[in-house]
């Protein structure tokens, strides 16, 4: 394949779905794993360097991610078993998750020249892998953009205060910022997202991005800009990999010279088409060129 321009370094995680009165159904996961894959859907050289067992898990997953054209850079398996997460979801789709989980990816180089690395999740912060993914950041840092997306775990974070010290971080180490106001509620209690988003640029970050679930997204810039856009309407199936879509859309728009609004706007509507399908389903090129041409509609 061509030399991957979006480097992506995160976990992969198995998604066992589970509803009351519905056997259990597994879906490849992973916030970093689902950008991955979004931003291949899209049409991006994009590679992932991860960690993989030698199990069913970890074989569904890298299927998964190969069927859409990532390169998966995952090191030895011996020993190491595929994370997985139980996700339970309540009456309208909305995700909360039990997780299985290690990381421990070892120090290492890249084996292609990244244009943009994205980081995020529970890889980002959680030891003793963390020190390994920030330390390529910080190597390529200036050479590469980079974007970084918290999806705050709280049952893997520990005390919150350590938790902020680490997602600031990463965050002083970004260009670019997507995060949630879940995210930014549980990290900050009771400030407000807009006040925490620009504390972030404050840190080092050019863009700030922020999704409020169904009051859309906003975004805000280092150089004073502003954007917001709305959720679009819906029929939800579950809210898995939304946020990955959006994630994965937005980095898609701005890499192809998008604007702010025009590239919010994307991103709005890939997350819309992965909330009205079961699982981690992004768009590809042409579903999100589908979708942004058709009219707008009030789900039944």
């Amino acid at each position: 394949m061509t030399s991957p321009h979006f480097v992506v370094i995160g976990e992969c995680v198995a998604d066992v779905v589970r509803t009351d009165g519905a056997p259990d159904t597994v879906h490849p996961g992973g916030s970093p794993a689902n950008v991955a894959y979004g931003l291949a859907r899209l049409g991006l050289p994009t590679a992932l360097l991860t960690q993989l067992g030698d199990d069913p898990y970890g074989g569904l997953i890298r299927a998964h991610l190969e069927s859409a054209g990532v390169a998966v850079l995952a090191g030895p398996a011996e020993g190491l078993r595929t994370p997985s997460a139980v996700v339970r979801l309540d009456g309208e789709g909305r995700a909360r998750y039990t997780f299985d989980i290690g990381w421990t990816l070892p120090a290492g180089e890249l084996p292609h020249l990244p244009g943009h690395l994205h980081i995020g999740s529970i890889a980002a912060v959680t030891e003793p892998g963390a020190a390994s993914v920030l330390a390529l950041v910080e190597h390529w840092r200036g050479r590469a953009g980079v974007s970084y997306d918290p999806n705050v775990r709280p049952a893997l974070l520990g005390g919150r205060d350590e938790a902020v010290r680490r997602v600031e971080r990463c965050v002083g180490l970004s260009d670019l910022v997507k995060a949630s106001d879940e995210d930014l509620a549980w990290l900050y209690p009771g400030r407000d997202p807009e006040d925490v988003a620009r504390h972030w640029l404050g840190l080092g970050p050019a863009t700030v991005a922020v999704t409020l679930g169904p009051d859309g997204a906003f975004a805000v810039t280092a150089d004073g800009r502003r954007s917001e856009v709305p959720a679009r309407p819906v029929e939800v199936a579950d809210t898995v990999g939304a946020g990955d879509a959006f994630t994965a859309a937005l980095l898609h728009a701005r890499h192809t010279g998008a604007g702010l609004d025009e590239a919010l706007t994307r991103a709005a509507a890939a997350a819309a088409l992965t909330v009205s399908r079961p699982g981690a389903n992004p768009p590809d090129a042409a579903e999100l060129a589908a979708a942004l041409e058709a009219p707008a509609s009030t789900p039944n």
